[in-house]
């Protein structure tokens, strides 16, 4: 029996919110579609001035809280360039590499609301016609959006009302396996806010009282540094993020376990909180890994660095190929959800 029998609910959530498109700076849409959920389920929700969201659940200790975190930000461009040729420059959202996006359909959401279709591609594609097409850096310069309209130059393209400053997303081609995989673009950090409200959901269901009042931040600012960093309250004194665990050469993060981390590129997380999490997975039986992941930044570290005296963690389900062509296992957001579950209804850490 899974841990969680819940799963391929959360994976049909997953699907659906990645596959609304809301790269940082643009993410009314999906915050909208978050709120009605949870206004679907008598939640207590409110907005903070950055267009992030927060829902409330009360608890017996209402002197001390918890906050939870997700975000529902994505990565993706702006329009730096209406070129001369009918194309566009792409200016890029949050930290990736242009190779990344070689070839991908995307979407150019005018200001007036109209949407573009078109694909990303290097100027020098065709072999026929460039001797560099495999050689020429994948950059800025290099790389240029050709969109699905009947356009020769910058006029006719300005006269579809698309302008320097629209956002671009990315055709998350999003896949659930038979086998358990979910694959897609922005399971960063997607997989993580359907993981988040499926607690909430089941916390309700089961009339659950948790032992301090929590809050669920889904912040839409992460990929550029600052989603998190707000709007927690003084009573607040443990912070986690639930955020993607990095795979890669020398990780001990997995597709079908919870990673646990314990340092960043901003420098450890609390230790006695870690040893908390620890602790709640082995007397649970959910499988976890501690990680660091050494070019990485959480929406937790963030709100230290921005003074709050806070005790801060980040756990996640593993996730492959992060800020490109990403990939998990339903077993890892299982392990996921069930820790969360269990740390939610857990005591604070003695500090």
């Amino acid at each position: 029996m899974s841990i969680y029998p819940n799963v391929k609910e959360t994976k049909e959530l997953i699907k659906q919110l990645v596959s609304i498109p809301s790269p940082s700076g643009n993410t009314g849409k999906v915050i909208q579609f978050v709120d009605d959920f949870l206004q679907e389920r008598n939640v207590e929700t409110k907005r903070n001035r950055k267009g992030g969201l927060i829902a409330t659940l009360p608890g017996e200790n209402k002197d001390q809280h918890r906050m939870l975190t997700a975000h529902v930000d994505t990565l993706g461009a702006m329009v730096k360039e209406v070129k001369s040729n009918g194309r566009l420059r792409l200016d890029l959202i949050g930290g990736f590499r242009y190779n990344s996006i070689e070839g991908e359909y995307c979407e150019i959401h005018t200001t007036s609301g109209k949407t573009f279709t078109g694909t990303i591609l290097m100027r020098q594609t065709s072999v026929h016609v460039y001797k560099d097409a495999g050689d020429a850096k994948r950059n800025q310069e290099n790389m240029e959006v050709r969109i699905d309209a009947k356009v020769k130059n910058a006029d006719d393209i300005r006269k579809l009302g698309i302008e320097v400053g629209d956002f671009v997303s990315f055709d998350p081609r999003v896949e659930l396996t038979d086998n358990g995989f979910i694959k897609s673009r922005h399971l960063d950090d997607k997989a993580s806010v359907g993981i988040l409200l499926q607690l909430i959901k089941r916390i309700k269901e089961e009339n659950l009282t948790l032992p301090y009042t929590t809050h669920f931040l889904i912040s839409n600012n992460e990929e550029i540094g600052y989603g998190g960093n707000s709007n927690i309250t003084p009573e607040t004194v443990e912070y986690l993020a639930v955020d993607m665990g990095a795979m890669g050469d020398g990780q001990s993060t997995d597709e079908y376990t919870v990673s646990i981390c314990v340092k960043d590129a901003s420098g450890p997380y609390h230790f006695e909180l870690r040893k908390n999490l620890v602790e709640i997975a082995e007397k649970n039986s959910i499988g976890y890994k501690l990680d660091i992941y050494p070019y990485y930044g959480s929406d937790a570290s963030a709100a230290i660095r921005s003074g709050h005296d806070i005790v801060h963690g980040l756990v996640g389900p593993g996730i492959d190929s992060s800020h490109a062509f990403e990939r998990t296992h339903e077993e890892s957001l299982e392990h996921t959800e069930n820790l969360l579950y269990h740390y939610v209804q857990s005591k604070m850490v003695t500090i």
